[in-house]
């Protein structure tokens, strides 16, 4: 039986999809995009006896990232984690969305950045970087080969694919980026999205209007 468990919990006024993955043998977790809700999280973390190791942002957007500075405030060790070429617009309430869509304009900087084929070691298991720029120019996905879950962002959905209308974001390299990084991977890997239900890469491959 398998050690890992993903907790996920919708959150913000944009439905975003937070993921913590958790190790059951040892309670180490990472959070993956934490939207918004800080109190919850903190408190799922303390009444859980999770012992946080990070948090990882999959891209810069605020809806995926608002509530880092309550995290970083109640875990200050916690470090933070993105994709390099995403620093920038962490870093830029225009930019991330922060100014546009919500009432509390947001900047932030990253403890670690992180970039194509980097492999994290958190709470037992492997997390791949894959770089997949598109819907952002350095959005990444943090894929668990062993365990076959690919924790996705806003690069691919259940039959449909992210927006590349926001600033940085580039359609035909959005999709170059789901062709040749993400339906490489195996038919049977889960995709864990940043919004809406999971679904699994041979789905997307057959299913996705976008590819058919």
């Amino acid at each position: 039986m398998s050690d890992i468990i993903v907790v996920t919990n919708t959150l913000g006024d944009l439905g975003t999809n937070c993921y913590t993955v958790v190790n059951t043998k040892n309670r180490e977790a990472v959070i993956i995009d934490p939207a918004a809700g800080a109190p919850f999280l903190i408190n799922m973390v303390r009444n859980q006896s999770y012992d946080l190791k990070a948090v990882l942002l999959t891209h810069g957007h605020f809806d995926h990232m608002a509530a880092v500075p309550e995290l970083k405030k109640a875990f200050p060790d916690v470090p933070v984690y993105i994709g390099e070429d995403d620093v920038d617009i962490l870093g830029s309430a225009s930019a991330n969305l922060s100014a546009m869509f919500s009432s509390r304009p947001i900047s932030l900087t990253a403890d670690k950045t992180v970039k194509d084929g980097d492999i994290l070691e958190f709470t037992g298991f492997s997390f791949k970087i894959i770089a997949v720029p598109g819907h952002t120019k350095g959005g990444v996905c943090y894929y668990l080969e062993a365990e076959k879950m690919l924790f996705d962002g806003d690069t691919l959905f259940c039959r449909s694919i992210g927006r590349s209308d926001f600033p940085t974001g580039d359609g035909e390299l959005l999709l170059k980026s789901i062709k040749e990084k993400l339906f490489t991977l195996p038919d049977d890997t889960t995709v864990y999205p940043g919004h809406e239900m999971r679904t699994t890469i041979g789905a997307e491959k057959k299913g996705n209007f976008f590819f058919i």
